[in-house]
């Protein structure tokens, strides 16, 4: 998604040349004191230099384009004001009252009186809309909410009225979400930036409380506790504790943004998950502000923001430099997406979880292929899934490649809000605007078929238990199946689904003494079985059915071997309470599974040491150890380091693999121990049936629950509220500092934007393969010994016990260019067969660090490319992925094909993503990555076009053509800005 101070179907004025944006497009009223939450009447004027041919061959365009010295641009800006203000007249003209005003119609209360205003989609008569899907609806609302025949033009609306004709047509549209999600991995480095970009405003001469949020931003922080305390009551607090220790200066840091920011909101650490937090307190569903009635949409920092959309918000996950852009006023410009409607029917099976239907539908999804599409789930078999269900289906969209998951409004939807706490009037008022905006769906009455770009159905009575691994989260195995599947993978050659384990060593067994007692490993072993994650822990069945698990095992005598790391990290307060309620916490503590803490653990890398006793005897007898963990990502390196196979499973499969203590196991056929009287015990005679679950549901969960939590969850807690920050609107930099640092990105930047560029003899970095995920380039887990990280931490005084995390440093950008491309799992074709975080520098042969390789180009005046296969950048919705090869000196990625939210990334960084052509790749081209490579891109932004094919050739007179994925025009604007905060800067400044 792509953020401009222009409608992407603006005027003939801004449409039909390509921009190179002088002046602001943002109302100086709003920048200076922006309200708390700002109106939806809201609009802004964009100057467009190349819009103005009379202006650029003036005198004054002359100077403005050799600006240098901050110091004489307030003069240089007095004497361009009368162009300006011209100029600005003329634009003035374009925008103008909302061309829909006369579908602003009163919504009223049934007992008199009104709940506000709507721009209401029945009053404009056209049948098409009745058509349309649901999740198309909410954008036609937008676009007809903010027209104003400028930034959103009439043009625009018919666009997506006519959605079954233009999204085949790939068209562009404005779209101006409600909110703005953070958390803190990737808030933190957002409000660095924000910071650093008011310290160029002010170094250019501007105000630099211009950088002020415009749409409400919720920042939850949610990332930083890691499970260094297990099994024990004083988990929670020692974890909590440690998490202070380590982050005290990251937190002051949000805190410090937090006041010096206005219309942020920070939730303090403790609180929950980020995802799960939205779902329960945050999500507004429908907004009244001031009167105005429109729904409710966020883009979030991070991919998993589209787990909202299980509530009917439609929500995304976007790059952190796209959501800055969303934060300062610029609506974004996307491709009208298709929608792929997924048909349910049925119903699931006893025994059967969420987990197991979300990862069908994650395969079935990913062999469909809706990358860069909305998928929308309909069909009588809704009514038979939990608004939980829902979420957890809507979660994980990164991983079957969708923008959205989309599940609209329904009673479902209602009584879920109920039970969560909003209040009867605000359920009552969300009802009323969705049904008069036919936006709401009741199963009740006769459905109208709706217009879908393609069709999926699914019976859920066909969905069978399943878990997904040992690599990535789409390669989903039946239960009855892992077994023999595991074995094969031991037999299979490195890979995704492969260890290459010689025969002979595959029943090796690796003794060892744990604390005092003999102990054993072999491949296959569960070292970590972690409940963690919002995929899962926002899912009373499924947490609940845990607890069930863990109370049978505890009955008949089984117990989960204390060599494996057990943890349950609850995604908010509110699950803490149903399982003391339900009187079934006290059977997961018997289990080892004790409350950790309240976030991202396992899941992220923050999954903490595991015992000395174990880890050496992984490492030193080559063990395939297993982690089994109720997440959606089981990247190679991402869960720990020493962990080679990471499954994804329901948290009762968690419980069940933690007390069989391997994956090698066939469930229905062998048993997972024996009980107290001997016998054997099998899965089946641990795990509770549909009624039992929903028994405890029922009788556990209670809107109280919800109510109480969330009273107190911005009051923060004791080590919270003692927390000292300055009241400086400028942050005060503190060189020594190893977690913030003032990036620098703008240090000498002019108002003069760099232009266009290709590559010119540019060596290769590295060369991959598939899958190259923003795990392996930019890894939020422990920071290597050896790296180049570390290297840099331990010159500053760092003791290695204090090194933390990548994701905890993602605010020094000096650690994080040091850990571009650190993963240690990373395989990098220029080192032939060996793994690692290392490459070749080719004019000398040398291995070194890929950080040590840049630099030496870097010092030498070589540009540098990445070679890259499909799916370049799947995974998290990770800046630092695009943000540290910028810093390295990487000017362009050439894959078969990337990932939505990376590639975009890319382009908001400065560097040119270059699609191969199909068929194509750098091994059938015969690319070795030892070569020198050109890109042939024109120099004048106006001779680019989106998706235009480009040359590249190489030194050893090869050549061969891409295509540039700069996708709209918009983006073109960013690349000849150098990227899109820069872009903004200009633009604030030139108001």
């Amino acid at each position: 998604m792509y953020m401009t101070a222009y409608s992407s179907s603006s005027s003939m004025l801004l449409r039909a040349t390509r921009t190179k944006l002088v002046s602001s497009s943002l109302s100086r009223t709003f920048l200076s004191s922006p309200p708390p939450r700002p109106t939806a009447s809201y609009r802004s004027l964009a100057f467009s230099s190349s819009a103005t041919a009379a202006f650029r061959s003036s005198s004054v365009a002359a100077r403005w384009s050799h600006w240098r010295s901050p110091l004489s641009l307030r003069s240089q800006i007095r004497a361009a004001a009368p162009v300006l203000e011209r100029f600005h007249r003329k634009l003035a003209t374009a925008a103008g009252e909302n061309p829909f005003k006369g579908n602003l119609t009163s919504l009223p209360k049934p007992g008199g009186g009104e709940f506000g205003k709507y721009y209401s989609l029945p009053s404009l008569k056209d049948p098409r809309i009745d058509r349309l899907p649901y999740s198309i609806r909410i954008l036609l609302e937008s676009a007809l909410r903010n027209c104003d025949n400028f930034q959103v033009t009439k043009e625009d609306v018919e666009k997506i009225i006519d959605w079954e004709n233009t999204a085949v047509k790939q068209v562009e549209i404005p779209f101006k979400p409600a909110r703005v999600l953070l958390q803190d991995f990737t808030g933190v480095p957002a409000v660095v930036d924000l910071a650093c970009m008011r310290d160029a405003m002010n170094r250019l001469g501007s105000d630099s409380n211009k950088i002020n949020p415009l749409v409400p931003v919720d920042l939850v922080i949610d990332h930083s506790v890691q499970v260094d305390v297990t099994r024990s009551e004083n988990a929670v607090q020692a974890n909590m504790e440690l998490e202070f220790k380590r982050n005290k200066e990251r937190f002051a840091f949000l805190k410090w943004g937090s006041t010096a920011f206005r219309n942020m909101l920070v939730v303090p650490p403790g609180s929950g998950i980020v995802h799960q937090v939205n779902l329960e307190y945050l999500g507004r569903v429908v907004f009244n502000n001031e009167g105005l009635l429109y729904p409710d949409s966020v883009v979030g920092t991070d991919s998993h923001t589209t787990m909202i959309d299980g509530l009917g918000v439609a929500g995304w996950g976007v790059g952190g430099i796209e959501a800055e852009a969303a934060m300062l006023g610029q609506p974004m410009s996307m491709v009208l997406p298709g929608v792929v409607g997924f048909k349910l029917s049925g119903k699931l099976r006893n025994g059967v979880t969420a987990t197991d239907l979300v990862l069908t539908v994650t395969q079935m999804l990913r062999k469909h292929g809706v990358v860069g599409k909305f998928v929308e789930f309909y069909g009588d078999g809704m009514g038979e899934l939990s608004l939980a269900d829902r979420a957890t289906i809507a979660n994980m969209s990164p991983e079957y490649g969708a923008t959205m998951g989309f599940f609209p409004v329904d009673h479902v939807t209602l009584q879920y809000l109920k039970l969560t706490g909003r209040s009867d009037e605000t359920v009552a008022m969300i009802e009323a605007y969705l049904r008069a905006n036919k936006m709401f769906v009741d199963y009740n009455e006769p459905q109208q078929d709706r217009a879908y770009s393609s069709y999926l159905e699914l019976n859920l009575d066909d969905v069978e238990p399943c878990i997904s691994g040992p690599k990535r989260p789409h390669d989903r195995v039946p239960l009855k199946e892992m077994k023999s599947d595991w074995r094969a993978c031991l037999d299979n050659k490195v890979g995704f689904k492969g260890f290459a384990i010689p025969k002979e060593a595959q029943g090796k067994v690796a003794k060892f003494n744990f604390h005092g007692q003999p102990a054993e490993l072999k491949h296959g072993s569960v070292v970590i079985a972690a409940i963690t994650s919002c995929t899962n822990t926002s899912n009373p069945s499924v947490m609940l059915g845990a607890g069930l698990v863990a109370k049978k095992a505890h009955d008949l005598g089984l117990q989960v071997k204390p060599w494996v790391k057990t943890s349950l990290a609850p995604g908010s307060g509110v699950v803490t309470k149903y399982l003391h309620q339900s009187g079934l916490q006290k059977y997961l503590n018997e289990q080892g599974f004790n409350i950790v803490g309240f976030g991202c653990t396992t899941c992220i890398g923050n999954s903490g040491e595991l015992d000395e006793s174990v880890a050496t005897a992984i490492s030193e007898n080559d063990v395939v150890a297993a982690a089994v963990l109720s997440g959606n990502r089981n990247f190679e390196g991402r869960v720990h380091p020493l962990t080679r196979a990471n499954y994804l499973a329901s948290p009762p499969l968690v419980v069940a693999y933690a007390l069989a203590g391997t994956v090698d196991i066939d469930f229905e056929k062998e048993p997972i121990g024996t009980g107290k009287d001997g016998k054997n015990v099998y899965l089946r005679d641990i795990w509770p049936s549909t009624e039992e679950i929903a028994q405890a549901v029922q009788s556990s969960v209670l809107p109280d629950m919800f109510r109480s939590t969330y009273e107190s969850i911005t009051k923060g807690n004791p080590m919270w509220n003692q927390l000292q920050v300055p009241v400086d609107k400028l942050y005060s930099w503190d060189p020594n500092s190893t977690y913030i640092h003032e990036p620098p990105y703008f240090k000498g930047m002019t108002m003069d934007p760099p232009g266009a560029h290709g590559v010119k003899d540019a060596y290769c970095l590295l060369n991959f393969g598939d899958s190259i995920t923003t795990d392996h380039i930019s890894p939020a887990g422990s920071i290597h010994k050896d790296s180049p990280a570390a290297k840099y931490l331990m010159e500053r005084g760092v003791d290695r016990k204090d090194f933390n995390s990548y994701g905890s440093r993602r605010g020094n950008d000096e650690v994080m260019a040091r850990g571009t491309f650190a993963n240690i799992r990373i395989v990098n074709k220029l080192l032939n067969g060996e793994v690692g975080p290392k490459t070749v520098h080719i004019p000398t042969g040398e291995k070194l660090y890929v950080f040590d390789a840049a630099m030496r180009y870097k010092n030498e005046g070589h540009d540098t490319i990445v070679l890259a296969g499909a799916e370049y950048g799947s995974g998290s919705s990770r800046d630092w992925a695009a943000k540290g090869p910028m810093l390295l000196g990487v000017k362009a990625v050439i894959a078969k094909s990337f990932e939505r939210i990376h590639r975009s990334n890319l382009v908001g960084m400065g560097i040119i993503p270059l699609c191969f052509k199909a068929g194509e790749d750098a091994e059938t081209l015969g690319l070795t990555g030892h070569e020198r490579y050109t890109i042939d891109l024109p120099n004048k932004i106006s001779d680019i076009r989106p998706g235009q094919d480009v040359t590249v050739t190489t030194n050893t007179g090869k050549s061969f053509t891409c295509t540039v994925r700069f996708d709209t025009e918009v983006e073109l604007a960013y690349f000849d800005h150098g990227g899109i905060l820069p872009y903004v800067i200009r633009n604030l400044i030139s108001q």
